[in-house]
């Protein structure tokens, strides 16, 4: 069946896509409170694009002067947002792809590992803390997402070890993933119970997943620990492959184990570290969406890294298309889109495919 699939789907699966991503970028920018048809948006973005970039920019208008309304929502709202989105999708499913490479489990996913958990509990430490600071032009709650992800997986990964050797098993791996996540979710609830109850509404619509509200410094900001993590993933994809095999299959390929998984751990964390940081918990992309692309493309992560990275991003966008616009003016956080969509379509294919390889 995958065979199959893979054949027939595997030439063009990359441009339906890009083309899906395209599609979905454009009917986001159409839908929402106020619904903006196909030729106001050409004509926005031709006169952004046409204006002098250096006096008007991602933040002035497409005539170069004071924005209209029109150009406000499409600029300024709705573009970050969709760029965002797709990296937060991107990120997720990438990371996702690599967790269950390394740890050979197709329950491994950045909230079994405990990742997310780890980079949402530094996240609520960041918010709470009453000093802000920069580094390297990243800012407090990153920062401490990313510290927060790498501790809490390098935990896990401990806890995990068999004995005094490298080896991890995979029942102590989700054990330890789901133990190490309860006790941060737990501390992150202890910090929303101490906060002063003006903080808490804005933590708890944070932790439920969502773009509202974000601009294009939370893009900017995202980026490049979107393009370090990718890049690290392409570098080592080849190695991926030979990890999927066994450990000691790729040590007999030559394949610096300890070290790959090093640095593939790290942009893993870093991926959802950034995600987090930038849209909250968002379920279900990292786990659903490599599950589906390997049924498709096959296991070789030359083709399954790019192939896994777009269609996070369609499928995040979509979500928040959805969850923007299904009960204006209200909004729903993103997070419950991904999971009521994502927990049954992965029902769905267990069902009908009865996945026997892995």
């Amino acid at each position: 069946m995958r065979d199959g699939l893979s054949r027939n789907v595997g030439k063009w699966l990359l441009p339906g896509l890009i083309v899906s991503l395209i599609l979905v970028s454009v009917l986001s920018l159409r839908i929402g409170v106020v619904e903006i048809s196909g030729r106001e948006i050409v004509n926005v973005i031709w006169g952004w694009l046409t204006s002098s970039i250096g006096s008007a920019g991602m933040t002035g208008g497409a005539s170069g002067g004071d924005p209209t309304p029109l150009e406000e929502i499409i600029l300024r709202i709705r573009m970050p947002r969709i760029v965002l989105a797709g990296l937060v999708g991107a990120s997720l499913a990438l990371s996702g792809t690599v967790y269950q490479a390394l740890f050979r489990n197709p329950m491994a996913d950045p909230y079994v590992i405990g990742a997310s958990a780890g980079a949402s509990f530094g996240a609520t430490v960041a918010m709470v803390m009453p000093l802000t600071f920069h580094v390297l032009k990243a800012g407090t709650i990153p920062l401490f997402a990313f510290i927060g992800s790498i501790a809490a997986v390098a935990l896990v990964l401990n806890l995990a070890r068999v004995g005094n050797s490298q080896r991890t098993s995979m029942v102590n791996l989700i054990l330890a993933g789901v133990a190490v996540s309860s006790i941060l979710s737990s501390l992150v609830s202890l910090f929303m119970f101490l906060m002063p109850q003006q903080g808490v509404h804005g933590l708890v619509f944070w932790l439920m997943g969502g773009f509202s509200g974000r601009n294009w410094d939370h893009t900017l900001s995202m980026l490049p620990g979107f393009v370090v993590g990718l890049a690290i993933i392409l570098f080592y994809s080849r190695e991926l492959n030979a990890i999927l095999l066994g450990e000691e299959e790729a040590l007999g390929l030559g394949v610096d184990v300890p070290r790959v998984t090093r640095w593939l751990v790290a942009a893993a964390s870093l991926l959802t570290a950034s995600s987090v940081a930038a849209g909250g918990i968002i379920g279900f992309v990292g786990l659903v969406v490599p599950h589906l692309m390997r049924m498709l493309v096959g296991p070789d992560h030359r083709r399954l890294i790019p192939s896994t990275c777009l269609l996070g991003a369609v499928f995040m966008l979509s979500a928040d298309t959805v969850a923007r616009s299904i009960i204006p003016p209200m909004e729903l956080p993103v997070g419950i889109i991904t999971s009521l969509a994502g927990g049954p379509f992965f029902i769905y294919l267990l069902r009908k495919y009865k996945i026997k390889e892995w």
